[in-house]
Formats: C-alpha cells, sequence, structure tokens
C-alpha cells in the first residue's frame, strides 16, 4: 500500500539494495488483533477486522468504527485522509469509505453494484490524471476494472486474469497492476485501461523461480514489490530495473504458522514491512534500509497534458481492429451540420454528425485511410471528392460529398501496389486534385485524379520511397510541403509539387516526444499559426509542431477521460484529422478527430473521439 508520506520521504528513488534488520517490536494497541491493517498519513492506521473497520491513532487507539465483515482491505492517500474499499464479506460488494484523518471519522460512501461472479481480490490504482480506480478479481479469473469519481461507479472494462488469485496490488507510479496467482506466482500487468493488456511474470514457484508453492500477499515499494511465498515462510523483494525485474535475497519470517498479509509504512530508516505473523496472531515490523539509486539520466522534454475529449462517435459495428482513419467534411452554408468520414477496415466508409450518431454505412470493403478537399475544380465542375485506400483490390476509392454531407460511391482507380496502405490529398495551387499513397514496403506513388463528363482516372506523375513501412500522411496546401509518417523512425517532409523531387528530410526523429509507431498526420490551419500534429502510438500520446520549418515542437498531450460526459480517452491511435472551421459550440475554433485502439467505459468496439482545438491550444498554450 502507497500513502503520500513514504513517497514524499523516499521520492521516485528506484530500489538498489536491502538489509534485513532484527525484527522489531509487534505494532501498537488495537492493530495487533488487525486481520488486514494500512498505515494512513500523520502515523494512524487502518485497521480490518471480524468486527469492522477501525480508525486508530499512531498509539493504536481506536478513534472511529464502521461495524461490518469484510475482507481485502486497500487505500489510497488524499488530501483531508485517506479512501480505503473493502469487500463485504456476505455480498462479496465492494465498499468506498472515507477516512477523515481531521474529524476522526469514517464515512461509507456510494456502494458498488453487486459483482455478476465471485471476487477473491480486489485493488486500488490512481492513474496519471488522477483518477482513482478498483480492480475485481474472481476465482475463475473474471476480472473487471471500476472508475471511482465521486459517487460515480462505472464499468471501465472487463479483464481476463490468474484464476485462484487472492492478492492484488496496484503501483501507480508504473501503471502496473501486480496479481499473485496461487501456485504459480506474481504476474504484472498494465494498469492503464487503454494500455494493450500485456503481462510479464515477476516471481514464480520452483523450479521456474525461487517462490515456495507460489506467491501470497504483496506490498508495493518504490520500483519493485515485496512478495510472500504460498505458506508466508519466506519474504521476497524484487526490483525493476532496465526494465527487468530483479529478485534480491529472500528473507524469512520467522514465523511458525507464516505470514499471512503484508502491510507498509515509512520508516525511520527507509521502510517498515509489517507481517501478519499467524503463529502469534499479531503484525511483526520489519525494517529495510533503502539506499537511493541515482536516477538514470532522462531526455529533456516538455509535460504532458492531459486533454478531456468533448464527444464520441458510436462504436463500430465491427469488433477488433476495425477503425482507422477519419477525415472531416465542413457544411457551406451550417457549419454545425458539417460531418466526420472514417474508415472501417473490415467493412467499409462510415459518415458521422458532429453528435457521434451515425449517418451513413457504405459496405464498400477494407478501407484503410481517408482524405478530403472541398470545392476542387475538375474538368470545369466543383465537387466535394474523398479519397480512401482500397486494400482488397489496392486501388484508391473515390467518394463524392453533396452539399448535405451526403457520401457516394464515384470510382475506383487502380494502382500498381501490391499492399496499398496510406493515402493523403493535395490540392495545388493552380488548382486540380493529386493523391500520394503508399505500400507497406516503403514505396510511394503521387497522382493526378481527372475527372472526364461523369467519368474519373488518374495519371501517375511520380514515384519515390522511404526505407521501411509508413502510414500516415498529410500535405500542406498552403506551403505545398508533404509530410509522411514512417513507423519506426520519424517524421519526414519534402515537396509535394509533382516537379521536384521528393527531397524528403526527417523533421522529427524518434525521440523524447515521439515513440513508434509513428501513425496518424493532420493539419490545423489557425489564424495565428498553422501546426502538424502527430499521433505517436507508442505511448499513447500526440504531437503539435509547428507546420512552418524549422517544425517547433510546442508540446505533447494525451486524451484522458471526460468523467462528466462518461467519455473515455484514447489509445494506441492510427488516424486523425483536423479543422479550422467553426463549426460551433465546443468546436467554435476547429477540433480534432482521433482514432481510439481500445474503447472503455465500458469496453465496446472501437471508436472516434472528438477534441476541442480551443483545449488543446489552452493546455499548450498556443496563441
Amino acid at each position: 500500500m502507497k500513502t503520500i508520506p513514504m513517497k514524499a520521504a523516499l521520492g521516485a528513488a528506484l530500489l538498489a539494495a536491502t538489509t534485513l534488520a532484527q525484527a522489531g517490536a509487534a505494532t501498537p494497541g488495537a492493530t495487533a488483533r488487525a486481520d488486514e491493517l494500512a498505515a494512513l498519513p500523520g502515523g494512524g492506521w487502518l485497521s480490518l477486522d471480524k468486527r469492522g473497520l477501525h480508525l486508530l491513532d499512531a498509539a493504536g487507539k481506536e478513534r472511529a468504527t464502521l461495524p461490518m465483515r469484510a475482507k481485502q482491505l486497500d487505500t489510497r492517500s488524499h488530501a483531508d485522509g485517506a479512501l480505503a474499499v473493502v469487500l463485504e464479506a456476505d455480498t462479496q460488494r465492494p465498499l468506498a469509505v472515507m477516512v477523515d484523518l481531521k474529524a476522526g471519522e469514517l464515512r461509507a460512501q456510494a456502494p458498488f453494484p453487486v459483482p455478476g461472479f465471485g471476487v477473491e481480490a480486489s485493488c486500488l490504482y490512481r492513474d496519471a490524471q488522477q483518477v482513482t480506480h478498483l480492480f475485481l478479481i474472481g476465482k475463475d479469473g473474471q476480472s473487471e476494472q471500476w472508475l471511482m469519481h465521486g459517487d460515480q461507479r462505472q464499468l471501465v472494462r472487463k479483464l481476463a486474469l490468474p484464476p485462484h488469485a487472492k492478492h492484488c496490488r496496484a503501483d501507480d507510479a508504473s501503471h502496473t497492476l501486480l496479481v499473485s496467482e496461487s501456485g504459480i506466482g506474481l504476474w504484472a500487468y498494465e494498469a492503464d485501461a487503454e494500455s494493450a493488456g500485456r503481462r510479464e511474470p515477476v516471481a514464480l514457484r520452483r523450479p521456474f523461480g525461487q517462490l515456495d508453492g507460489g506467491a501470497g500477499a504483496l506490498a508495493v515499494l518504490p520500483g519493485g514489490v515485496a512478495v510472500l511465498d504460498a505458506k508466508g515462510k519466506r519474504l521476497h523483494l524484487l526490483r525493476r530495473r532496465d526494465g527487468k525485474w530483479q529478485a534480491l535475497p529472500p528473507q524469512p519470517t520467522r514465523s511458525a504458522k507464516g505470514a499471512g498479509q503484508l502491510a507498509l509504512r515509512a520508516g525511520a530508516g527507509g521502510i517498515d514491512l509489517l507481517l501478519r505473523d499467524e503463529a502469534a496472531g499479531n503484525w511483526q515490523i520489519r525494517p529495510q534500509s533503502w539506499q537511493a539509486a541515482r536516477p538514470a539520466p532522462v531526455a529533456t522534454t516538455m509535460p504532458m497534458a492531459v486533454i478531456e475529449p468533448r464527444g464520441q462517435t458510436e462504436p463500430m459495428a465491427r469488433a477488433g481492429d476495425a477503425a482507422d482513419d477519419p477525415a472531416i467534411w465542413v457544411h457551406p452554408n451550417d457549419p454545425a451540420a458539417s460531418r466526420i468520414l472514417g474508415t472501417n477496415k473490415k467493412q467499409g466508409l462510415l459518415v458521422y454528425d458532429l453528435q457521434g450518431k451515425q449517418r451513413q454505412l457504405l459496405e464498400v470493403g477494407r478501407l484503410n485511410n481517408v482524405d478530403l478537399r472541398q470545392n476542387v475544380t475538375l474538368d470545369g465542375q466543383r465537387v466535394d471528392l474523398a479519397v480512401a485506400s482500397q486494400r482488397d483490390d489496392n486501388s484508391m476509392m473515390l467518394f463524392t460529398i453533396d452539399a448535405q454531407g451526403i457520401v457516394s460511391e464515384a470510382a475506383r482507380l487502380p494502382t500498381d501496389l501490391e499492399r496499398i496502405y496510406g493515402i493523403c490529398l493535395y490540392q495545388p495551387a493552380g488548382g486540380g486534385l493529386e493523391a500520394f499513397v503508399n505500400d507497406k514496403d516503403g514505396s510511394y506513388r503521387h497522382y493526378r485524379i481527372e475527372r472526364h463528363g461523369q467519368g474519373y482516372a488518374s495519371t501517375l506523375l511520380r514515384r519515390f520511397s522511404v526505407a521501411s513501412q509508413p502510414e500516415g500522411c498529410v500535405v500542406d496546401d498552403r506551403r505545398a510541403r508533404l509530410y509522411i509518417g514512417e513507423e519506426k523512425r520519424g517524421v519526414w517532409a519534402g515537396a509535394a509539387d509533382a516537379s521536384a523531387k521528393a527531397g524528403l528530410q526527417l523533421i522529427l526523429p524518434l525521440g523524447p516526444h515521439l515513440s513508434a509507431d509513428v501513425e496518424g498526420l493532420a493539419l490545423y490551419h489557425g489564424a495565428k499559426g498553422d501546426y502538424l500534429i502527430v499521433s505517436s502510438q507508442g505511448n499513447n500520446s500526440y504531437v503539435v509542431l509547428d507546420a512552418a520549418a524549422p517544425n517547433r515542437v510546442r508540446g505533447t498531450f494525451r486524451v484522458g477521460y471526460n468523467l462528466a460526459a462518461g467519455i473515455d480517452g484514447t489509445s494506441e491511435t492510427d488516424g486523425l484529422d483536423a479543422s479550422s472551421a467553426n463549426l460551433g459550440g465546443a468546436y467554435a475554433s476547429g477540433m480534432l478527430v482521433i482514432q481510439d485502439g481500445y474503447k472503455r467505459l465500458p469496453d465496446g468496439p472501437q471508436n472516434f473521439k472528438y477534441v476541442a482545438w480551443e483545449d488543446i491550444a489552452r493546455a499548450l498554450k498556443l496563441p
């Protein structure tokens, strides 16, 4: 368990060395009879036993009690004390309790729904947005992650976690969920709900590791974890360094029946681990001396802003990796009636309004990227035209958009690419329309799109390539500049004019601002500045830089929860698009539309999130 005072005392220091001190005296007063124990800010305690939940002072004297039969005590500190959560023994319903240290009170909060499965373990998690979550883990591995905000209790996602897990704890600093699987060992999962759900072993039973019989109770340490083996006879401490878990020599618990529970508090010399001695029926204090390691040098970067989305589209009609790339069409007379085009890689093209309601579905096959231009003059006629990369036949698929925002299929123009992927459009100053399409092998084709009567055709203008797989691209029509995202290298800029060599230059390599894969690219043309927005898929963030050379980075941000609207954040974004048009309401300064790789709150098929440009500009202090 973590508290604010412990973090203040230890900082973000990594566990560098641990020395075993002589077991200290038992914890004071009424703490001795606790089945579960949690240290509180200021030296007080929360004690859970068969009679209820007790608030104790530093000497173990009772200040308040809530009668209950419960288990699985976990806490998180806040300004006035702490938030505690327990599981009611009879219903297995989580119960939140506010601990008011100043008033000396325990106040039960709004209850959770009764779980639909038998809960064996539960633990709290506080994310980077300071939103509090609760994990519930069932005996058969059924698990859920819930959001807690005031009286709000909302299911974030369902998970599959190890069966027979009786203990869990979350490390807020590293966004890691640690789960003890009985008879197997200790696992680490990504706690962030927008994550891909990866896991790794931390400590396993013999002969695969050092644990005797599997893993028991655990406690989170700064940069590491403490875990008891299955019978509670040995205490194991592990540290996380350079992406790997390193085990320190195990320590005997010196208990005839073993230790059944672990807790943690800040100690005079570092950390005190508290072990529930099942033979003595009390808690023993086990001081640990921590030597702070020097933090590894970190590249200087800007702080990451967290921005709330203002809206979202209805989920896709296909599960899995379906949604990919959006494009924004602005209504010529009524901006509030504008439309969002979005590709579905398993179905076709969808059209949404600004409230996120699906207005059209064109089931035309596996579309990947889409881009559009308005008021394009072709063969003497003005037309609004969208073009998408069609992966079934490696073609460019053309769509017309009428004055009411109705989208219709117009043509399929073949390419010589074998695995067509990304696409973007260019409207030269002299008129007409051109398209850049790429292949997964790095090949690019530059086409002119033409109209003759009622039909469309394309003419190949030039070829060029990048060294590895690209996808997203965007063209700055004002500067005739092409921007390309090479997934494993960074963002390139070159000439969009077909009469010039591409002359690509790397303007934003992978590094402190950008994490592979580099995915969607979009441009925002504002009254006071033009900006390039890049999807940094590797760390679920977005980079904003000047569209004009020298392309100075203006900031980075993530999209988090909008709790009031019940909208989750974004992650693993493929495509995005931006517009500076006054679309009314929250989008009076324009908007950014972002593909979301994991739809949460609750789980569902992928969709697109709407972000107000005003919120981005405020967070990044853009002019």
